[in-house]
This record gives C-alpha cells, sequence and structure tokens, in this order.
C-alpha cells in the first residue's frame, strides 16, 4: 500500500468518526418532502427539535443561496445558525455548509436526500462533523434525538397539509 492510499484510508475512518446519518420514512410523496423544505416560508415553520423556533434573517434556498437564522431553544436560548447551499438537485438531494452564526467557523458538513419508496419517502439527513471531538459535543448533548425530533416536525408538517 502506497503512503497515499494510507492517506487516503485514514481519511475515510476519520470521516466515520465524525459522521452523524438520521433516517425517517415518512408516508408521504416525495414532491411534498421537498416543498416543504424549499418553501422559505414553511422550513422555518418546523425546522428543530420540539419547542424550538427559528428568526430568519435571510433566506435564499438554491445552489449558491443561503439562509441565515437564529435557533431559539424553549428557554429562550439563541443558537445562530448559517448554512450556506452548494448543492440543490430538485426532490433529491441537498448539501450545505453549517457556520455557527453568519460566516462563522463551520460545525458541519451536511446533506438531505430523498427517495421514492412505494407513495413514502425515505428522507436522510447527514452531517460531517468538522472535528471529532465537535462530533462527540454533539451526541452528548442528544443530536442524534433532538435531529430525529425535527424530521418528527417535517412529517407532522407535510402531513397536516
Amino acid at each position: 500500500m502506497t503512503q497515499e492510499q494510507a492517506m487516503s484510508l485514514d481519511d475515510a475512518a476519520g470521516v466515520e468518526a465524525r459522521t452523524m446519518v438520521l433516517e425517517r420514512l415518512i408516508q408521504a410523496p416525495r414532491s411534498a418532502i421537498w416543498g416543504a423544505w424549499m418553501n422559505p416560508d414553511t422550513l422555518p415553520l418546523w425546522w428543530g427539535p420540539d419547542g424550538f423556533s427559528c428568526r430568519t434573517k435571510r433566506i435564499d434556498l438554491r445552489e449558491g443561496g443561503e439562509w441565515l437564522f437564529d435557533m431559539i431553544a424553549p428557554d429562550g436560548t439563541v443558537f445562530p445558525n448559517h448554512h450556506l447551499y452548494h448543492e440543490v438537485r430538485p426532490e433529491e438531494r441537498i448539501a450545505y455548509a453549517l457556520l455557527s452564526g453568519e460566516n462563522g467557523p463551520k460545525h458541519a458538513d451536511a446533506w438531505v436526500t430523498l427517495e421514492a419508496l412505494d407513495g413514502a419517502t425515505k428522507v436522510t439527513l447527514g452531517m460531517v462533523f468538522t472535528t471529532a471531538a465537535e462530533f462527540q459535543a454533539a451526541k452528548a448533548i442528544g443530536a442524534e434525538e433532538l435531529g430525529q425530533q425535527t424530521l418528527g416536525k417535517l412529517e407532522r408538517a407535510v402531513l397536516s397539509r
């Protein structure tokens, strides 16, 4: 094995140690999920864990666009967020950088994929955290459960339409 191949394997192992993937099967067509995700009026209504709300400053949901917002916890704690969209494939995939505040440090690279399955949609939300320590910190505060709550809010938003 060459040094380059060994480094590539190390990088792959490092990425795996920083990756969180959440899935949810929603009994709605892919177009409905896409519509809720890519609508600047509805995305802020369901995004975030139970009890959280979003205060949008700027939103432009397209490749090369951004969403600058504060996520507000039930206790009033404000978490500044900035999503920079670098891939938008209609009804298939969205990929974005997740920054801590406007043009702040990158927290993670994130993506969502939508897969049509017999009238339902498998939603996969993934994040590769910048460091293993950030990944571990996110796990420690329950990020997987909080992410599932977010997908649950998406499901309720889509099914209530």
